[in-house]
């Protein structure tokens, strides 16, 4: 580090626009340190000596109409230059063919980006020109960062002519994306970004950044309107915090086969919420590019790339592409609709459970889900039988790009499912549930499945692992599986492959009640159940968030426990199957107040199959009810956990008995555990 260097704390890098983003994030005051510390005013020494070993770099400058421009410049490694950690000699030519050169005059501020594609390292840094000849310039650095390998894809550079020697073709301007445009971009992985904001200080700051993903993750609408997945990083937002002061933004998409440059100046717009968010796996925001001005470059670069074998970026496994995006949005508009899915693959995981793998067999993809949720399933068991509805929960992770349910063989709708073979077909909406993980959360988790209970506690440790691969970052994780023998627990194989992966911040613990020969420490941990002894035991002092999952008397066991020993019950997040229902104990100390259930006969109409009935207190549930009228709504759990059976209430009002765990919409009803409250009208009428 320079001498003077250390002689004052540094301000804060971040402007508004930044501050605004990392604020709504919750990560404002841990970027604050990290701003002060990490983006220097000088290049470190590593920085000097990176630069002049590039053949080319980015570089983001503004003309003078404010248009900012992307472009790539060029030329023999060492045509940057370090003297001393504040300046950067840059020696290249004029070129009146790049937009981008309009912004580089003395004086004018420029961001640049070098980056090493065959290493995946790159630097970045903003500053002023000091110009004084046409052959080069002098930047004047005010700041300097280095940047993170993701989404980088590994590629070998060569030069095909003389740096130097211009472009045998002319530039082809424009204002629209044309046919050759819209295949740059449909066909690239990579491409920058220019943007810039005025700060209060009066200095222009001008950023370069890299964007990459799967082949053809940028979407580009009909109306030429690019949208661009923004995917996990540093949580500097340079880019979207320019564009939420300055929504103008500069492109640069590269052909790396034929050194083609299709560079675009127009409108940014920033999407920090939206349900397209979620049909690009992996992206946390979006971003909007509307092209006002399009610049091709046949030939405009002296240097072509070989992608290398292997070469994409680990971290695009958990990505989409854009056609992929769009199915799962085409998926996302028939959630509550009943399609068609075939048998893909079944699997036993034990000597009582089995999974079937589906796919949609309607030409439509699968819609996203979270790790943790079930999966509403139709099933007809035989002629002249009602089809059965029910719930299971999903083993498969977001990630894993299918829908796999695991399940055991208990009652008529589970031993069919057992009897399916591949080809065979069933029927399921949209994934829904409540019990779901944060994969990035930095609190240590500790997942409890008993029995079949482990599938949403596998499909929650398969996403931490996922999330890990992405954010190079593994949430700290125990794991405590408990099974009757070693013949029941399912996926073995699997969750150690997970807890290996997890490189020592995944702990497993596993439980036989009925250990018989198996064999301590090898088969298994804990002789007997799970419970807080167990718990108290094993874990380390610490805060945790737990995630239970198993029969009702298991979980609500566990559950008491741990709120007796004064776990908030925010902290425990749980699921029971079974007909009862988990019941809570509220962080406060008293249970939320539900309005009482009618203590005198009600009348319910049936809007919609044109049926009344009159429930009697004590009686059952509106289910109950409606089945006891000859009506068969679908169902799933019979306990509010899926909300399979929502029904809007068109007049009157319910309650129940216990609080459901399914999150319950203003005007609708879980008819499989509510029943009529206390009104001065006693009716009731659902659309059913």
């Amino acid at each position: 580090m320079p001498d003077n260097a250390q002689q004052k704390k540094p301000d804060s890098p971040w402007h508004e626009g930044e501050l605004a983003i990392q604020r709504s994030l919750g990560v404002a005051e841990r970027m604050d340190a990290t701003g002060r510390n990490f983006v220097r005013s000088f290049m470190p020494e590593q920085h000097q000596q990176f630069f002049p070993m590039l053949p080319f770099a980015m570089f983001g400058a503004v003309d003078a109409s404010g248009d900012v421009w992307a472009t790539m410049r060029a030329a023999a490694p060492g045509f940057m230059q370090a003297p001393d950690a504040w300046n950067l000699d840059i020696r290249l030519p004029r070129d009146r063919d790049d937009p981008a050169d309009a912004g580089m005059e003395d004086a004018h501020s420029i961001g640049m980006l070098g980056i090493q594609l065959e290493t995946r390292r790159r630097n970045r840094l903003n500053g002023a020109i000091r110009r004084d000849a046409d052959d080069g310039f002098t930047l004047r650095v005010r700041q300097s960062f280095g940047n993170c390998p993701q989404y980088i894809q590994l590629r070998q550079f060569a030069f095909v002519r003389d740096p130097h020697q211009p472009a045998s073709v002319r530039p082809v301007h424009g204002r629209v994306l044309d046919a050759r445009a819209r295949a740059i971009i449909a066909k690239a992985d990579t491409f920058f970004v220019a943007s810039y904001v005025d700060r209060d200080s009066g200095e222009r700051q001008v950023d370069v950044s890299h964007r990459g993903g799967k082949a053809g993750f940028v979407q580009i609408g009909e109306d030429g309107v690019l949208t661009i997945p923004d995917f996990s990083g540093n949580l500097f937002f340079n880019t979207l915090g320019n564009f939420m002061v300055n929504p103008r933004a500069g492109l640069l998409f590269v052909d790396f086969a034929t050194g083609d440059m299709l560079q675009m100046t127009g409108s940014a717009e920033v999407i920090l919420s939206s349900p397209e968010v979620a049909a690009f796996q992996g992206a946390e925001r979006l971003w909007r590019f509307r092209p006002e001005k399009v610049i091709y470059r046949e030939d405009g670069l002296p240097l072509r790339w070989a992608f290398e074998e292997g070469g994409w970026s680990p971290s695009l496994n958990s990505t989409v592409d854009c056609d992929q995006a769009k199915v799962r949005l085409e998926a996302a508009a028939l959630a509550d609709a009943w399609r068609p899915f075939r048998i893909a693959r079944v699997e036993d995981e034990s000597t009582t459970i089995r999974s079937l793998y589906l796919a949609p067999d309607d030409g439509v993809g699968l819609m996203a889900h979270q790790a943790g949720q079930h999966l509403p399933i139709r099933i007809n068991v035989g002629d002249g039988e009602r089809p059965l509805v029910r719930s299971y929960t999903l083993s498969s992770a977001p990630t894993d790009g299918l829908y796999r349910i695991s399940v055991k063989k208990d009652g008529v709708a589970s031993r069919h499912l057992h009897g399916l073979k591949p080809g065979d077909r069933i029927e399921a909406r949209a994934p829904a549930g409540s019990f779901t993980i944060d994969g990035t959360e930095r609190r240590p988790a500790v997942l409890i499945g008993a029995g079949v209970g482990i599938t949403p506690i596998l499909a929650m440790l398969k996403h931490i692992v996922a999330e890990s691969r992405r954010k190079r970052r593994t949430r700290p994780t125990w794991v405590f599986q408990a099974a009757r023998s070693p013949e029941e627990r399912a996926f073995d194989r699997e969750i150690a492959d997970l807890v290996a992966e997890g490189e020592g911040n995944i702990r497993l613990v596993r439980a036989l009640s009925q250990p018989a020969t198996a064999i301590e420490s090898q088969d298994y941990d804990i002789a007997g159940r799970i419970d807080l002894i167990h718990l108290k035991a094993t874990l380390p002092f610490d805060d945790y968030d737990f995630y239970l999952c198993g029969p009702a008397a298991f979980t609500q066991s566990l559950y008491d426990g741990l709120r007796a020993l004064n776990i908030a019950d925010a902290r425990i997040h749980a699921e029971a199957f079974g007909l009862s229902s988990l019941t809570r104990r509220p962080d406060g100390g008293s249970a939320p107040v539900m309005v009482p259930a009618a203590n005198a006969p009600v009348h319910v109409v049936f809007a919609k199959s044109s049926k009344e009935a009159r429930w009697q207190p004590g009686e059952g549930t509106l289910l109950d009810l409606a089945e006891a009228r000859g009506l068969n709504p679908e169902y799933g759990c019979r306990n509010g956990s899926c909300g399979t059976c929502r029904t809007p209430v068109l007049e009157g009002r319910v309650t129940y008995p216990s609080q459901p765990s399914f999150p319950v919409g203003e005007g609708e009803a879980l008819i499989c555990c509510a029943v009529p409250a206390e009104s001065e009208t006693g009716k009731l009428h659902l659309s059913l």
